[in-house]
């Protein structure tokens, strides 16, 4: 019997919890107003009180009988509860339905350069944008871009930088490298490593340096060795970490490094 009673109860508290739930993922998804925006702000049923405003610096704009109102850092629901209290409280309007519309955002943005086919500033159109959805806005990055993201922001007053490796972050499914977005925040990609071919291969030149790429692989990319060349006596002729250039004699198993510049020796016999 008791169990009988609280199924109904239990079935309640849970529906209950779920539309909390997505109440508050809808409040993360909206928009959160900032300097610089510009909104139109409507009062259903009251179309002289329709008014477009500026975001000030200080997070306020006008609004007409409240004067300033404060809106900085809210989201748009937040801002249409502040509005629509004040009307309320102040006795200008009974029952306000208010509709904050935010026309420009500049407010919150963030810098997106480097090896991207849309480099520039992006505003956060939603409260939880994260570094993979800036990278999409940016138009993703470019066939000469590096794999590796570089984050540069502020969090908690510190600075903060790290370096995100983007294939890693899908292939494993671990989302935590995954930045949430916050204004201000500057993302980078650096170019993709290359290494370079000359001498007896068919496509001598700059090619882009993969993941563990190695000599043999190297050698693909440049079309082979022409009918005169030989993988025998490669040289590879490398910038070591203290600057100094070095040359060595590679295997074709070998892995290639970035800059790596490969000389294909002319067969003698």
């Amino acid at each position: 019997m008791i169990s009988r009673f609280f199924r109904p109860l239990c079935i309640l508290v849970l529906v209950a919890l779920g539309f909390a739930g997505a109440a508050q993922a809808a409040d993360e998804r909206e928009y959160v107003l900032g300097p610089g925006d510009i909104v139109r702000i409507t009062v259903f049923q009251n179309p002289d009180l329709t008014t477009e405003a500026r975001v000030s610096e200080k997070g306020s704009l006008t609004f007409p009988l409240l004067g300033a109102v404060s809106v900085g850092g809210k989201s748009t629901s937040a801002a249409e509860a502040e509005i629509a209290n004040r009307l309320r409280d102040g006795g200008f309007v009974r029952q306000p339905q208010v509709n904050v519309l935010p026309l420009q955002m500049r407010g919150n943005q963030v810098s997106v350069l480097g090896q991207v086919n849309r480099p520039g500033r992006f505003p956060l159109e939603t409260a939880n944008m994260r570094l993979t959805d800036m990278i999409a806005t940016a138009g993703g990055i470019s066939a000469g871009g590096a794999d590796t993201i570089i984050f540069i922001g502020v969090r908690s007053g510190k600075q903060v930088r790290r370096e995100v490796d983007l294939p890693s972050l899908f292939l494993s499914g671990e989302t935590s490298s995954d930045i949430v977005m916050a204004a201000g925040d500057l993302v980078y990609v650096h170019r993709a490593p290359m290494f370079y071919i000359y001498g007896e291969v068919n496509r001598p030149g700059a090619f882009r340096l993969e993941r563990g790429m190695s000599v043999m692989q190297g050698l693909a990319s440049g079309g082979g060795t022409t009918s005169r060349g030989t993988t025998r006596g490669l040289r590879i002729h490398r910038r070591m970490p203290d600057g100094a250039l070095k040359v060595v004699e590679p295997g074709l198993d070998d892995l290639l490094r970035a800059d790596d510049v490969i000389y294909v020796r002319e067969s003698l016999f």
